[in-house]
């Protein structure tokens, strides 16, 4: 009987019978499934064995590790072509002249000519070395059994034994024996292993090169992650760039491009290898494909440097290992060793590592410096790592300026002499003053004996472009800011840029984005060291660095905003820079609020103890209006000179660097401007009187 599933359930009550009704209602069994065929059951798990991961790298596996054999007997042949015929001289020779350099080309072919020449005496030299073997030989035979004959007559003198004679002729008879018996035993062995022992060399020839095709070599290679720089990826990068004249003499020359490279040596997280580019490509055609570049060799673009040494026609490629540059550098030593001193005059502050991986140390001795780049990309730390590096040096005196204010430099109270921190006019007005206070002390020093010797004063403020854009004047009509003569701020810097490196007044600033408004060019020009952070655009890393910098190879428009945060392009004579090259790349140390506050406290205990000042004191305020008129006195009249003289020795703080000009600025507009009498220029006395009147009046009535 066929099995039937059987349910109850009751149907809706009816509305005439409220009693239920209980019924049957028979489920039939489904219809059983075909069986599947044993060909398609197999077919398919042929299919899914061959379709999965891991048949498929097995498969990769062994073709590659075969074609490595294959690609390494290759290798060899060539090698062994290249050394017993010319076809190398016959190369090079064909490359120089594809790059224009016909003396290399002649070179090469007379180095061709003596090659064939030596092998020509060695064949004619194989023709007589038979006949000049046996001569030998026998010769030597002879003598040999002579010489062991005259020792078996000593042997006998000696022992008087006449068997004796024959001893060392037997001896070495034996020994023959010997060899031969251990040549047969090896022989055996040696040559059964010789097979395996080639194809192994041919094996590790073809491994070492990566002589397989690309879809049979690792996931990682063919993905271009962490491939190794070879010559022929840098010749075959060279040959995609784009640039018609490069490929077509690459595709000339008999070695492939070879011959246009340096060795490549490995620096610090990555290679290093010099271009001699061919005739007809110049190296800024290079320079600027440099993200095509970095992309033919499997690089991010922020991986590979393009500089010009000093040889013609010849670029300098950095390549890092994939992913170094995104590696932390570790800590600064100013964190690390607690007894780390500093020599404003021979030292160097370690500021943190090169591309190369070497220690980057940057000399602050008499050097005016500008740090500068986008808005968060640790402009401060670098320069407060500089800061406090010098602390440690007990001589040195600091005035600091934050016009950021939050507290970026607080660690410096008790240390710097005067401390103003925040981003409003008045902290402008402020720093302009600090910095106007400074380029009195130069004036004061530069007026001392001669051979006397002062100890640094660094002038710092960070944020330097809130002075430059400060629209305020003072009450005599002088703008705080600005880049003309009238800037009290420009002016003050341009002053201790001219003079105050003689007697170590140094003026280091750190700015944002920098601009024409914000950076005065003149201002850009004085600074000794020039750095910069990641920047926008080509402009601002020529007004950052200068044109000879970036001509040279310096980018740092090219730097990742926020990835490459600490990472700085320096033109500077105080750090070492590769010869032929006008900057350096440095990774800088990073060094938190924390430690700060650490080698400040160090700093502090070298020294008696300071008192900051957060407010520049500023001197009695006068009003060069009534003091004209009193210097004046009872004369109708008096001669500018004459009254800038009086106005000096009434006050020379305030008037003693007065010139005729600041004299006119201030009487300008006041209706007692002066005015020529007698060829001479005068100041009246009534004209003076009525513009007090008239300036009282108008302050009363505005008071009213």
């Amino acid at each position: 009987m066929s099995e039937n599933v059987v349910s109850l359930h009751k149907n809706p009550e009816p509305t005439a019978d409220p009693a239920p009704v209980t019924t049957l209602t028979v489920v039939p069994d489904p219809a059983p499934a075909k069986p599947v065929p044993l060909w398609l059951r197999s077919s398919r798990a042929i299919r899914t064995a061959t379709t999965h991961d891991t048949t498929r790298t097995t498969a990769r596996t062994v073709a590659r590790h075969g074609l490595y054999v294959a690609g390494g007997a290759r290798i060899m042949a060539k090698r062994a072509w290249d050394g017993r015929t010319a076809a190398r001289y016959e190369r090079y020779m064909r490359t120089a002249e594809a790059a224009g350099n016909f003396e290399a080309a002649a070179e090469w072919e007379e180095r061709g000519q003596r090659f064939r020449d030596a092998r020509h005496r060695r064949r004619m030299d194989l023709l007589h070395s038979p006949l000049d073997a046996a001569k030998g030989a026998a010769v030597t035979t002879g003598m040999g059994i002579g010489g062991l004959v005259l020792i078996g007559v000593a042997m006998a003198v000696a022992t008087k034994d006449a068997t004796e004679v024959v001893t060392p002729l037997m001896a070495v008879i034996r020994f023959i024996n010997l060899m031969v018996t251990i040549v047969q035993v090896v022989w055996g062995p040696a040559v059964s292993l010789a097979p395996f022992l080639a194809l192994l060399a041919l094996w590790s020839v073809g491994a070492h090169q990566q002589a397989a095709p690309a879809w049979a070599l690792p996931d990682r290679v063919r993905n271009g992650e962490g491939e190794p720089i070879t010559p022929s990826i840098v010749v075959k990068a060279l040959r995609d760039l784009g640039v018609p004249a490069l490929r077509n003499a690459i595709k000339e020359m008999g070695d492939a491009g070879a011959s246009m490279l340096s060795p490549i040596v490995i620096a610090g997280c990555g290679v290093e290898v010099d271009v001699t580019l061919p005739s007809g490509v110049s190296t800024i055609e290079v320079q600027q494909r440099r993200r095509k570049l970095a992309e033919n060799l499997s690089r991010h673009e922020h991986e590979v440097f393009i500089t010009i040494p000093q040889a013609a026609r010849t670029v300098r490629l950095w390549v890092a290992d994939s992913g170094a540059l995104d590696e932390p550098i570790g800590p600064s030593p100013l964190v690390t060793d607690d007894t780390l001193t500093a020599d404003y005059a021979k030292g160097k502050a370690p500021w943190g590592q090169d591309l190369r991986g070497d220690a980057a140390s940057l000399s602050l001795y008499q050097r005016h410096l500008l740090i500068t780049g986008l808005s968060n990309q640790g402009k401060t730390v670098a320069l407060r790592s500089l800061a406090l590096w010098l602390a440690l040096d007990k001589s040195v005196q600091f005035l600091l300026g934050d016009l950021k204010g939050v507290g970026d430099w607080a660690m410096f109270e008790g240390l710097a002499q005067v401390l103003i921190q925040g981003p409003t006019d008045e902290h402008v007005i402020q720093v302009t003053e600090m910095v106007e206070g400074a380029v009195e002390e130069m004036n004061r020093r530069i007026q001392a004996p001669p051979g006397t010797v002062f100890p640094a004063l660094i002038v710092l403020v960070d944020e330097a472009q809130v002075a430059f854009m400060c629209p305020l004047k003072d009450e005599e009509g002088r703008y705080y800011g600005g880049a003309k003569a009238t800037s009290r701020y420009y002016m003050a810097v341009r002053k201790i840029h001219n003079q105050g490196r003689a007697v170590n007044v140094l003026m280091w600033q750190g700015t944002q984005d920098p601009t024409n408004e914000n950076l005065p060019k003149l201002v850009r020009e004085g600074a000794h060291t020039r750095a910069s952070l990641a920047l926008g655009t080509e402009s601002q890393a020529r007004m950052a660095l200068g044109d000879k910098a970036v001509d040279g190879g310096a980018a740092p428009n090219l730097l990742r905003p926020g990835l490459d945060q600490g990472t700085l392009v320096v033109a500077s004579s105080g750090i070492d820079i590769p010869k032929g090259q006008s900057s350096i790349t440095v990774r800088t140390h990073y060094v938190d609020d924390d430690a700060a506050v650490a080698i400040t406290d160090r700093a502090k205990a070298l020294r008696d103890g300071v008192t900051t000042l957060h407010v520049v004191e500023r001197g009695e305020e006068r009003d060069p209006l009534a003091d004209i008129a009193a210097v004046i006195g009872d004369a109708p009249r008096l001669r500018t000179q004459d009254v800038l003289k009086r106005l000096s020795a009434l006050d020379g703080d305030a008037y003693g660097d007065w010139s005729p000009g600041d004299l006119t600025r201030v009487l300008d507009g006041t209706g007692a401007e002066p005015y020529k009498s007698d060829g001479r220029m005068v100041v009246a006395r009534d004209q003076i009187t009525r513009a007090l009147a008239h300036r009282d009046e108008t302050d009363s009535a505005s008071g009213a």
